[in-house]
């Protein structure tokens, strides 16, 4: 395998002092892996169904490509294992690929020991497919939270070196509502970074301002006032995520899937694509894995700032 990644684009590279460069990410999976069907759809059905991820992500690529940006691409392992020329194409037109885990199970559904055969199953595939290493991981339904302490642990024994996998909210599939809102180490003896999906602050609540459903569903301009304050409030970048299958109105209908799961999954599809050019092309967009090294810098920063005043009022 090589170990060496693709090149960044110089403007991501390089960095960019008149503008922040949030961060892209796609989370590579199909219609029926999601959690919405879980139980209505059996994952021994998944290799009979219609496999649609391919032509999605191909004209997620093309998007990107008219709008310069860069992007990270969380993929499942169960994708990877069928769609290696897809991920091959991915890395090669500039991406990032980094791991979704092997089949969407959500972590706190898994026992440590189960949780690390899946990340190791899942990282293997993808860099088999790609020819380059896998540093980041995202939960399924972000899905590491204050039940799963152990997850963090296991991530940094098997080296990786970020985690977009915390959404700091409440919601009623997931959420750790007490975590930070800003990228931060969970684990203070080692160097890898937790980036959490973007909240924004309204009335002294935060609110999902991060992508996925509430980007499709919501009007594009509370997305461009959620990032902009980000940006300009917080001076930070915003974490910004969505689905492939997001832009895909031509996708199968399930059945006996719950109303409430329905109107989440399918509302607005026919809208997304149009939503994601005017985003791309109004923010700076670049990968995750850029984000994370500049992320843990500035919390090392910042911790030798803390140490020095600390040392000053002790002497």
């Amino acid at each position: 395998m090589n170990a060496v990644s693709p090149p960044l684009p110089a403007a991501i590279a390089d960095g960019d002092a008149a503008r922040i460069v949030n961060g892209l990410s796609v989370d590579v999976e199909d219609w029926f892996h999601v959690g919405a069907f879980e139980d209505v759809i059996a994952r021994d059905a998944w290799a009979t169904l219609d496999d649609r991820v391919d032509r999605n992500v191909r004209e997620i690529l093309d998007l990107f490509d008219e709008a310069g940006a860069s992007a990270t691409f969380f993929t499942l392992g169960w994708v990877a294992q069928r769609h290696g020329a897809l991920l091959r194409e991915v890395a090669e037109r500039g991406h990032e690929v980094a791991s979704h885990g092997w089949d969407h199970a959500r972590v706190h559904t898994m026992t440590r020991e189960q949780f690390g055969q899946d990340i190791r199953r899942a990282r293997q595939v993808i860099e088999d497919a790609t020819g380059h290493p896998v540093t980041g991981y995202r939960a399924p339904s972000f899905s590491i939270d204050q039940r799963t302490p152990w997850a963090f642990a296991e991530l940094v024994e098997q080296g990786y070196a970020y985690s977009s996998s915390v959404a700091p909210v409440a919601h009623d599939h997931y959420g750790w509502a007490d975590a930070p809102r800003f990228a931060f180490k969970p684990l203070p003896w080692a160097d890898m970074v937790e980036i959490p999906v973007t909240t924004a602050m309204f009335a002294g609540r935060r609110l999902a301002a991060g992508g996925g459903g509430f980007f499709r569903v919501l009007p594009y301009a509370f997305s461009r006032w959620a990032i902009r304050q980000v940006n300009r409030v917080d001076e930070r970048p915003a974490i910004f995520y969505f689905h492939p299958w997001e832009i895909d109105p031509g996708q199968p209908r399930v059945a006996g899937a719950p109303l409430k799961s329905r109107l989440r999954h399918y509302t607005r599809l026919d809208q997304m694509a149009g939503k994601l050019r005017l985003l791309v092309h109004e923010f700076a967009f670049g990968r995750m894995d850029v984000l994370a090294h500049r992320e843990r810098a500035r919390i090392e920063a910042e911790d030798q700032l803390a140490w020095r005043a600390q040392r000053a009022l002790a002497g």
